[in-house]
């Protein structure tokens, strides 16, 4: 398979999980692949910063920081975001978990297992995870985790 292929496999990927356009705002035409021993997509660089992982069990993306923020910028709210508020806010920048109860609003398409995009009560990305509950749950729960925060952007 060709770089070129490779390309046109992750763009329709990212098309699936995220939303038509996804691909393209994500991956660059300059990117390159790390793969497995089999000849597969395991990762998607821009230089030497990963941008995603494409987890073997279920052929979905998980999100880099470049990732995420490149997503962030491409889908309008809500589109796959968490919202929780300024109490949980300097935790979730540094890569700690998303609770439930401090979740304000949510994407009302988010499925548990969404890849999701934790952000604060002004759209400022905070982190990028994978929801362990459906929308209307993230909202209705007082207790458990609601993202498992994968990577935090931290302040920087």
């Amino acid at each position: 398979m060709t770089s070129d292929a490779h390309l046109g496999k992750a763009r329709i990927i990212a098309d699936y999980q995220f939303g038509r356009g996804a691909g393209n705002a994500l991956f660059p035409d300059d990117v390159t692949f790390r793969l497995s021993t089999t000849g597969r997509i395991r990762q998607v660089l821009q230089g030497k910063e990963r941008i995603a992982t494409l987890r073997a069990s279920d052929n979905l993306f998980t999100l880099g920081k470049l990732g995420a923020s490149r997503l962030h910028i491409f889908l309008p709210p809500p589109g796959m975001r968490v919202v929780v508020n300024s109490d949980a806010a300097p935790f979730v920048r540094d890569g700690k978990t998303a609770f439930a109860r401090h979740i304000t609003d949510v994407d009302p398409m988010i499925r548990s297992g969404d890849e999701v995009l934790v952000v604060d009560e002004n759209d400022l990305l905070l982190a990028t995870g994978q929801a362990k509950l459906c929308a209307s749950e993230l909202l209705a729960f007082e207790h458990g985790m609601g993202v498992d925060v994968r990577i935090g952007v931290g302040t920087a």
